[in-house]
């Protein structure tokens, strides 16, 4: 599956102002009524319907009830309906309406007349999503080359990922387009395909497959309004109208017609043209007449405008030469003389453009940005020769019509080149990693540059929950030590390994091995890149290639913690985003997005009043409001220096903190998230900078003095929040929805947004697992207090102590008690005061 970028909206952006959502509708309006769907098959009474499946179809009585009988089970796990959109002229909806209850779901018939059928299978697929009662529609053929199984597992696929549109593709990883009609279907799918990717090089970037039929969409992503599609391409145009949604692709086998003819033809083939041809000028169009909003972007245009004009009176100067010496030195025809200058002078522009104004500004390949250049100018060579002809006619001489024509097309050529072939693409940008799911393939064995021992030296008990085994160090988790665990009892093992091809990949990409349980990330750099491995099951099997392995805190934070989440989650805890101390024996929680001051909150808390510890960033909650100690290392960033007063710091330590904290602080989490929506290498980045720049990360009490304790009951839940000083007291609804949002901020880096989705622990998917995740967060919330304390000067530290003392008086601190017995093994009985021992 291919992922593409998040967005808050689809269905409004990126309006084509040559084709306005109102004059959609209006073609929408003119095509006369509609028709209403009809119950064809009505099953028992179930759940909701969630899936609506459209299939259009067109004489295809012979496929129908082959379709039904192997459609319909498939679908039955997943809630839904089938939607046949008719317009055909045979029985197809008798023998429909014979076999539907074979499908074992509800079927619905919506037949149009020869009047009513506007936009052949476009316009019925439109028609049938516009019925569709499913929060996901898919598409697909009744003549069986879309296998129905394959269908149904891409439909799963879909409502199980965060992602708006899914395609079946036979272009990538283990697909196939064999089922086509002979070798000349095949040769014309994968031409057309090219030339597609080709005019819309942005948009469809990371989709191999843009002219399926096999496809599904989340119903609300869409805007059908803005979608008006001719003949058979629907997906394209669904792409191109929807430039922000996000995209995902699944290979799957194209079977052969089972009966029946094809309806592809010449007719079809050309319909296809016209509707490239409106989509792509529609686009130009859209790009020509996006303008710079803000006054610093016009004046950068204008700058930039007044540069491309002195590249271009230098390469107008190699035109005159050039020209000068075919018509005078070698006697050529002055209009061919003109075609061969501007070939040179096309050249040096070329490269003049590329070294001095856009060297900062390049996207997509030099091939393509140098094709795209030259046609331009090829193109607009093609309007000069008339012009230039008539000038001569009129007695201009050649050399001075050949200027003239070059000067009148500037602007033209200025704004094609700045807002079409060297604009950022901005709007709507697709994620630049690719995912793709395959279905029944098994994974490829790699062979393994040298042999690696398995044996996993650093092994960790969280909490008697999960133990993890692993061949590198894990900082994070060094609280947790436990050697006494065996290898073959860990619930997750580390090891390193040789992931992924030898060679060098034009973007990352995440696949997923379906059958298999088998999830493999790899970047730009084959081997030598940040990849990665997982095989989910007991236990879960990571391996990490060399490059991460030397950068512990990227293997832990964007990898294992991701699964150990879930794996938290289906034993009956959460890993919360947030800190917890215990202050005079009344347990208190932190919540608070990323950045906002809670380690330095916490830092004084503990220096000022006391306390004990234990965590800092995630805290291990149980259902019933106890909070047990996680207590990784903590990360100074800028904002956190002034709470820090740690004596035993050598003066390189502190010079070093001084930079450290600034680069691993907001801005270059910023930086980073920025990178990461740009086709790089970003895990890859993000390992050798931690290499060469590691985190600054201590041990708290290293930091100011302090116990850790091992649990404490939470009473006392504080989100704290930057702004006008305010306390308000938080209901439980709005504090489980801050402290999901809270949490999900923290993973917010990649690959997790990729990763998560195929996350499967034992028979519980992702979804299940987050439904799981929020009753357990709902239950602990049950027994806190929850309130908002905002402050515009970081003053938490100082508000939160006061509001206790105000409630509680001084309590007097209780002493701690340690259940020795158990150590060092945990025994899972709450110390609400333990420490450690």
């Amino acid at each position: 599956m291919t992922y593409v970028a998040p967005a808050p909206s689809i269905g409004t952006e990126d309006e084509e102002p040559g084709d306005p959502r109102g004059a959609v509708r209006r073609r929408h309006d003119e095509a006369g009524p509609h028709p209403t769907p009809s119950d064809v098959h009505v099953p028992a009474p179930g759940g909701p319907i969630r899936l609506s499946v459209v299939v259009p179809t067109r004489n295809e009585a012979e496929n129908i009830p082959l379709l039904l009988s192997r459609l319909g089970p498939a679908l039955r796990p997943l809630d839904a309906e089938i939607i046949v959109v008719d317009d055909s002229d045979d029985e197809t909806p008798a023998v429909l309406a014979r076999h539907a209850a074979d499908a074992r779901v509800a079927v619905r018939l919506l037949h149009r007349p020869p009047g009513a059928r506007h936009g052949g299978l476009g316009g019925a697929v439109v028609l049938g999503a516009r019925h569709a009662r499913g929060e996901w529609v898919l598409v697909m053929d009744a003549d069986l080359q879309h296998p129905p199984e394959s269908a149904a597992m891409l439909a799963g696929i879909a409502m199980r990922h965060d992602v708006d549109v899914v395609v079946g593709t036979r272009y990538a990883g283990e697909g196939s387009n064999e089922g086509l009609d002979g070798a000349a279907r095949e040769a014309t799918s994968s031409w057309a395909t090219r030339v597609t990717k080709s005019l819309f090089p942005r948009r469809l970037s990371t989709i191999s497959d843009p002219m399926s039929g096999l496809f599904a969409f989340r119903r609300d992503a869409v805007d059908l309004d803005r979608v008006n599609p001719i003949g058979f391409k629907v997906l394209l145009e669904l792409l191109v109208r929807h430039p922000a949604a996000r995209v995902a692709e699944v290979a799957y086998e194209m079977a052969p017609r089972h009966a029946g003819r094809s309806k592809a033809s010449l007719r079809e083939g050309l319909t296809f043209l016209r509707h490239l041809s409106r989509l792509r000028s529609q686009r130009l169009v859209g790009q020509m007449r996006e303008r710079p909003a803000a006054a610093r972007d016009r004046l950068r245009e204008l700058v930039r405008m007044i540069a491309f004009g002195l590249v271009g009176l230098s390469g107008m100067v190699v035109n005159t030469a050039a020209l000068w010496f075919f018509y005078e030195a070698v006697s050529l025809h002055h209009l061919l003389g003109a075609a061969l200058a501007t070939q040179l002078s096309t050249s040096w522009n070329f490269a003049l453009v590329e070294a001095l104004i856009y060297r900062r500004n390049r996207h997509g390949s030099l091939a393509g940005r140098a094709a795209r250049f030259f046609l331009l100018n090829n193109l607009l060579l093609l309007l000069r020769l008339p012009v230039l002809q008539a000038l001569v006619w009129a007695g201009v001489g050649i050399l001075t019509a050949n200027a003239l024509t070059l000067v009148a097309l500037f602007l033209v050529r200025f704004l094609v080149n700045d807002r079409v072939i060297y604009t950022s693409g901005s709007t709507g940008r697709r994620d630049p990693v690719r995912m793709l799911v395959n279905l029944d393939t098994p994974e490829a064995a790699a062979a393994p540059s040298r042999k690696r021992y398995q044996y996993l030296k650093y092994r960790y008990d969280v909490a008697g929950v999960v133990t993890i085994g692993s061949q590198i160090m894990l900082p994070e988790l060094e609280f947790f030590r436990a050697g006494w665990v065996a290898d073959s009892d860990v619930d997750i093992a580390v090891r390193v390994s040789d992931v992924g091809g030898r060679g060098p990949r034009r973007r990352a990409a995440m696949t997923e091995y379906a059958h298999q349980s088998v999830l493999r990330y790899e970047e730009h750099l084959g081997r030598l890149g940040a990849n990665f491995r997982i095989q989910l099951g007991s236990p879960i099997d990571i391996q990490v290639g060399p490059l991460l392995a030397r950068s512990p805190h990227v293997v832990y934070t964007n990898i294992v913690e991701a699964l150990l989440r879930f794996v938290l989650v289906s034993r009956g805890h959460m890993l919360l985003h947030s800190a917890c101390i215990s202050l005079n024996g009344v347990g208190v929680m932190l919540s608070a997005l990323t950045d906002t001051g809670k380690t330095a909150t916490v830092l004084r808390l503990l220096r000022d009043h006391g306390g004990l510890f234990l965590s800092d960033d995630m805290t291990l909650i149980s259902p019933d409001g106890v909070a047990m100690c996680f207590p990784k290392p903590l990360t100074i960033s800028a904002h956190t220096l002034r709470a820090v007063q740690a004596q035993d710091l050598t003066p390189a330590e502190w010079r070093r903190l001084q930079f450290q904290s600034r680069l691993h602080s907001k801005g270059g989490r910023s930086l980073a998230l920025t990178l990461s929506k740009f086709n790089v290498p970003i895990m890859g980045i993000n390992a050798i900078t931690q290499r060469l720049v590691p985190p600054p990360k201590y041990s708290v009490d290293r930091l100011v003095p302090c116990r850790i304790g091992t649990s404490t009951r939470v009473e006392e839940l504080f989100i704290i929040e930057r702004g006008t000083p305010r306390i308000g007291e938080l209901g439980q609804a709005e504090t489980l929805e801050r402290m999901i949002q809270n949490t999900d901020d923290a993973y917010g880096f990649p690959p997790f947004r990729y990763l998560a989705p195929a996350i499967t622990i034992g028979d519980q998917g992702y979804a299940q697992l987050r439904e799981r995740e929020r009753e357990i967060l709902t239950d602990f919330l049950s027994h806190v207090r929850s309130r908002v304390v905002a402050s515009d000067r970081f003053g938490w530290a100082d508000e939160i102590p006061r509001l206790l003392r105000e409630e509680r008086g001084d309590l007097p601190v209780i002493q701690p008690q340690v259940v020795l017995p158990a150590w060092p093994q945990w025994n899972g009985a709450l110390a609400p005061t333990g420490v450690r021992a």
